[in-house]
């Protein structure tokens, strides 16, 4: 009989202690669940700021990061059927938009890819490119948030010669000499060729939208 009961208490005190850590865990979870969220508009918002070039400091707290967003960068949209959210550049006290920015996003070979493209105010040269969000495999799919791939975007066109909309990212170790031609990654062909694909849907979507831009 005291063994019965000694496992009745023991199951008692393993579902009292279970209850216990889940409710201080959600408790946890809970109480985190603003900052977590600040932390992630921050770091969209680090990515808008760097593709549109805003300068901020590298330790700028999350909210002097939103701080920034909200006094340069201003949101319009685009187009009523399937309407298209453009981050416009204007400094403050000025406004003249010195370049805008696309959200992007897709399928990348290991899990979703998520960035911004920007342009100059002419809507064909590309400003600049940043990533906020892959699972892309290190040292091969992952190079692409690093500075020598995104870099390379910067001055080029986001339409060929013959202004067919689109950039091409060519394969890795082969010359990229159009004016919308990036260098690949070597080694990284297939993730590459989905970040080209998403860049160029983006495009594409906003080509359509463009002449319903105002200022």
């Amino acid at each position: 009989m005291n063994k019965i009961r000694q496992h009745i208490y023991t199951i008692c005190f393993a579902i009292i202690l279970g209850l216990v850590c889940a409710t201080l865990l959600t408790a946890a979870a809970e109480f985190t669940r603003p900052r977590q969220e600040e932390n992630k508009k921050a770091e969209e918002i680090r990515n808008i700021l760097s593709a549109l070039k805003i300068p901020f400091d590298a330790d700028t707290s999350p909210a002097g990061l939103i701080e920034v967003f909200e006094q340069d960068v201003a949101e319009q949209t685009l187009g009523q059927d399937e309407p298209l959210t453009v981050y416009a550049y204007k400094p403050e006290g000025s406004d003249a938009v010195k370049a805008v920015a696309v959200r992007f996003a897709g399928p990348g070979l290991w899990g979703p890819i998520k960035g911004f493209l920007a342009l100059e105010p002419d809507y064909k040269t590309i400003r600049g490119l940043s990533f906020y969000e892959q699972e892309e495999t290190p040292g091969l799919g992952g190079e692409i948030t690093t500075v020598g791939f995104c870099g390379q975007f910067e001055g080029h066109q986001i339409a060929d010669e013959q202004g067919q909309w689109g950039i091409d990212i060519v394969a890795g170790g082969a010359d990229a000499t159009g004016v919308n031609e990036i260098a690949g990654i070597t080694g990284a062909t297939m993730t590459c060729d989905k970040v080209e694909e998403m860049i160029n849907t983006i495009i594409e979507a906003l080509a359509s939208k463009r002449e319903a831009y105002v200022q």
